[in-house]
């Protein structure tokens, strides 16, 4: 049974055994890691949980996948974790299973929407908005697979847990011909940004191996249909849930052999599409989003799956060359969404503003190193960007810390607490 007041009363006890190397840091830290618990998370029954984002109302798979990952990093000390990440779990695959191409959620069935246009194509009351986004479908897997991983509970592995994951891959395996899917989304009078073109079934491509995706971690269009990000996650996934399997002896065998094939030929897509040369004499990079017909799209956002969490997700080693080429691309001036200014400088995302570099982002950078005095200065960033709230925001001004998107975004402050966590773990072994 899930006990709120005692998990909260439980991660504040350990928050306050964490004492960092500056004040500032420490402070932004606890608040953090207590927030989330304490004002998104309410349980439905005694079985789902439901995580608001922050300032909407309503629950995205991935954010709330972000938001509690954190959390399991106190699973052994902290018993309660454990079922507040299967409770979260159990409200994500239910949400999956109701509407496999929506990205965010109601808590119940209250109609309410992100716009109140009715052009989209049908829309249940439960579903706050139908982006389809691959990561979406991908982060309560990764979810289930970590909970495995730093606990070893199988009580979440139920036969529904693997219908859902069916659900998932038969969903990824249609959308790898999106041309013959009967999925659109087609907003009226909204920026570019926040609708599909060609009558709602965007951009031409051409098969690759890889899935489509509609949208992007940001809730952003894609600009050409294959998610380079979105697509290794979908690696990283199979990847983990096949070991999983094997570990576990499960007998899964049409789900093994659909999940095998998929990685394969997403593994080739993403070699043969998705790695190309800026410029003829440089060194070959990962594309961000590219059609199968030619086209490319050289950048980075800040949301993850991005090209930049490559390493944290588990797609790729730190020290793997070709990330590195691509770190240095677009930790630079060459990625349309590097900002650099007095205050800040990092990724931010056509999402927001120009010129707002994203904590998350600035979280990411030390999430993907081992250097410990590189994530000291990422904790120190951040811990400098909430303009005395004690709350990570969106984005971030580069000339201005009193500049910012949202004023309470949970997901940034958990990435920030993943930053944390991974600092004294390194700290732990120097």
């Amino acid at each position: 049974m899930f006990n709120q007041a005692q998990l909260i009363a439980e991660i504040q006890q350990a928050a306050d055994q964490v004492q960092l190397h500056s004040n500032k840091a420490t402070e932004l830290f606890k608040n953090a890691l207590i927030d989330t618990v304490t004002h998104t998370v309410t349980p439905q029954n005694t079985t789902d949980i439901f995580v608001a984002t922050g300032d909407i109302p309503a629950m995205w798979l991935r954010d709330s996948t972000f938001q509690v990952l954190p959390y399991l990093q106190l699973i052994q000390t902290v018993p309660q974790v454990k079922t507040l990440i299967q409770g979260v779990l159990n409200q994500q695959l239910a949400y999956v299973r109701h509407d496999p191409y929506a990205n965010a959620f109601n808590q119940t069935a209250s109609g309410a929407h992100y716009t109140t246009d009715s052009s989209n194509i049908p829309i249940s009351d439960l579903v706050w908005e139908r982006k389809f986004e691959i990561d979406s479908l991908c982060a309560p897997l990764h979810l289930a697979a970590q909970l495995y991983q730093t606990s070893g509970t199988t009580e979440h592995l139920t036969p529904e847990f693997w219908q859902t994951v069916a659900l998932i891959m038969a969903t990824f395996i249609r959308e790898q011909h999106h041309e013959t899917s009967d999925y659109v989304f087609n907003r009226p009078d909204c920026p570019p940004s926040d609708t599909l073109s060609h009558e709602g079934h965007g951009a031409p491509i051409g098969y690759t191996g890889m899935v489509w995706s509609g949208f992007r971690p940001s809730d952003d269009a894609c600009q050409y249909g294959y998610l380079v990000p979105g697509n290794m996650y979908i690696v990283v996934v199979i990847t983990e849930l096949l070991a999983l399997i094997g570990a576990e002896n499960i007998d899964q065998p049409e789900l093994v052999g659909a999940m095998t094939t998929l990685k394969e030929q997403i593994e080739t897509g993403i070699a043969d599409f998705a790695v190309v040369r800026p410029t003829p004499t440089a060194d070959p990079i990962w594309a961000y989003e590219v059609d199968g017909l030619g086209h490319v799209n050289l950048m980075d956002d800040a949301n993850v799956p991005s090209l930049l969490s490559a390493p944290f997700l588990g797609y790729c080693s730190i020290d793997e060359p070709l990330y590195q080429q691509t770190r240095g691309f677009i930790l630079s001036p060459a990625n349309p969404y590097f900002y650099a200014g007095q205050f800040l400088a990092g990724i931010g995302s056509p999402h927001t503003p120009p010129h707002h570099v994203w904590p998350i982002a600035l979280a990411m950078v030390g999430l993907t190193t081992s250097n410990l005095a590189a994530v000291t200065a990422q904790i120190d960033l951040i811990a400098a960007t909430d303009n005395g709230t004690l709350q990570c925001h969106e984005g971030v001004h580069v000339d201005n810390p009193a500049q910012y998107t949202r004023e309470w975004f949970s997901w940034a402050n958990m990435t920030y607490c993943q930053l944390v966590f991974h600092y004294l773990a390194l700290k732990a072994k120097a």
